[in-house]
């Protein structure tokens, strides 16, 4: 069993309300709006860390960290960009991944919205995190806890961390 945290947009933005969030992960994935590579250099260091680039995101993070991660965990294969669309409205890029690769879990981030929904038609479990940043049209800050086991996802919550703008 692996410990799952999910999060995105942070926009450079850094807190410990968020770190005390991560602290027991086995893994932490981001998709993407990092900004400036200093504000996830901590949980760089905490755990297993998986992230994609964001469309804020300069060189110096797309040099580290790609469009698109696919990767196993625990038997559930994962799927995880930045921009993407959900089910009925991906877009064209994800659709065609999704075809060929067939994941059971697919993550974008971008929205600033956090969001769980099946897609009966590619069966897999959609998850966009939300924004855990300030920046954005968003009110609340938002991450995802979950556990993925035997190729499924279980215990799977939303975090509030308090509203956008208050620190």
């Amino acid at each position: 069993m692996k410990k799952i945290a999910l999060i995105s947009d942070n926009h450079s933005y850094y807190g410990d309300e968020v770190t005390e969030h991560l602290t027991d992960a086995d893994e932490i994935w981001h998709a993407g709006d990092i900004g400036d590579l200093a504000s996830v250099d901590k949980y760089r260091r905490m755990a297993t860390f998986r992230a994609v680039y964001g469309n804020i995101d300069d060189q110096s993070v797309r040099e580290i960290f790609p469009l698109n991660e696919i990767f196993e965990c625990e038997g559930l294969k994962v799927f995880m960009t930045h921009i993407g669309g959900y089910p009925g409205k991906y877009n064209a890029r994800v659709l065609d991944i999704i075809g060929e690769e067939k994941p059971g879990l697919y993550i974008c981030g971008h929205s600033h919205i956090c969001k769980v929904m099946p897609d009966k038609v590619n069966h897999l479990i959609h998850m966009n995190p939300g924004a855990y940043g300030h920046h954005g049209f968003h009110k609340v800050r938002t991450l995802l806890r979950f556990e993925v086991e035997g190729g499924k996802i279980h215990n799977l919550r939303a975090v509030e961390l308090g509203l956008r703008g208050v620190v």
